[in-house]
C-alpha cells in the first residue's frame, strides 16, 4: 500500500535536516545551554537548543498538516 506524496514528504524532511545540519554546525551551542566542567569531567545541558529544535519540529509538522 502506497500513500500518493508520501515521497514527496521523504525528501521534504530529507532537505529540512540537512539544512537544520548545516546551521547547527554554524551555530554551535546557543546562549542559555549550561555546561558544568569539574576536573576532567564535561556535563552538558543543551536546554535552548532543544527548545529551538521542538519549535522548528513542530512547525514542520503543522506546516505537513496542513497541506494533508
Amino acid at each position: 500500500m502506497t500513500l500518493p506524496g508520501f515521497g514527496k514528504i521523504i525528501i521534504f524532511t530529507g532537505v529540512v535536516l540537512i539544512i537544520i545540519g548545516l546551521a547547527w554546525n554554524f551555530i554551535g551551542k546557543l546562549p542559555g545551554d549550561i555546561t558544568f566542567k569539574k576536573g576532567n569531567t564535561t556535563i552538558y545541558f543543551p536546554i535552548v537548543t532543544s527548545i529551538v529544535i521542538s519549535i522548528i519540529l513542530s512547525l514542520i509538522f503543522f506546516i505537513i498538516g496542513r497541506f494533508r
